[in-house]
């Protein structure tokens, strides 16, 4: 992928539909290169291409989410793991910032036990040796390659762990954090009620966007990680209820 082709992808995350022509004048090249772009990336399975404009591909495959805000994500996934100690057991849901916070981890950190509920996750960091790996068992959703159910419930029952990192799809003042699913949130609150302290780490971006269920009380969470492009009034409210931020 190639730095337009990456600016593209950002824009899309703003404004979820471009036109050809629009994206033609702004990085000042013909429409058949804009077209030859979005093919490459409709290849790569991150947008959908229709007659005169490209959309976001909002699939759950963490693989096709991973490349938006990635420079981003890496910076909040390096900060986030300086909170974790050698030795520790940490809970890591799945998402593209957790999977890149896992595989931080992995590879910088001694002794530590990752418990998640991802398949993905336990795939993507499963060729590093200083760490041990717990897949939690369950109901597995095959696009988005996590467990979920009354068995991942079950499965996360039987650890306590230090720390779990959790991402989120939105937020809003109204409503707090929030995911796409109701199930995957479920098996968040599950494995939450195992571990001390819950961190979010999310990119900024999420903080324009809101889902559609319910992810975790407010209350519970200890700590944010994000970028520095957080808006101000969710930041002083997330302060105001005893939220801890911390800016990659």
């Amino acid at each position: 992928m190639n730095e337009r082709q990456g600016k593209i992808l950002e824009l899309l995350s703003q404004h979820k539909r471009l036109e050809v022509t629009e994206l033609s004048k702004r990085f000042q090249v013909s429409q058949v290169t804009i077209r030859k772009d979005l093919m490459t990336l409709e290849q790569n399975g991150m947008l959908i291409r229709e007659h005169g404009y490209a959309t976001l591909n909002n699939s759950d495959d963490i693989n096709k989410r991973l490349p938006f805000h990635f420079e981003q994500k890496l910076r909040i996934a390096k900060e986030a793991c300086k909170l974790v100690e050698d030795g520790e057991t940490v809970f890591i849901e799945s998402g593209s910032c957790c999977a890149l916070l896992a595989l931080e981890i992995a590879t910088t950190k001694k002794e530590v036990t990752i418990v998640t509920n991802s398949s993905f996750i336990a795939d993507y960091i499963r060729k590093c040796e200083g760490v041990q790996i717990v897949l939690l068992g369950g109901n597995f959703q095959k696009e988005a390659q996590v467990m979920v159910g009354p068995m991942t419930a079950q499965c996360a029952q039987a650890y306590f762990a230090d720390k779990i990192f959790i991402g989120t799809d939105g937020f809003s003042l109204r409503t707090g954090f929030t995911g796409n699913d109701y199930l995957r949130s479920i098996a968040v609150q599950d494995m939450s009620k195992q571990a001390d302290k819950v961190i979010v780490i999310t990119d900024s971006s999420k903080f324009s966007q809101k889902g559609n269920v319910s992810l975790i009380d407010t209350k519970q969470i200890y700590m944010l990680v994000t970028d520095s492009q957080i808006p101000s009034e969710q930041e002083v409210y997330l302060k105001e209820q005893g939220i801890k931020i911390l800016k990659a």
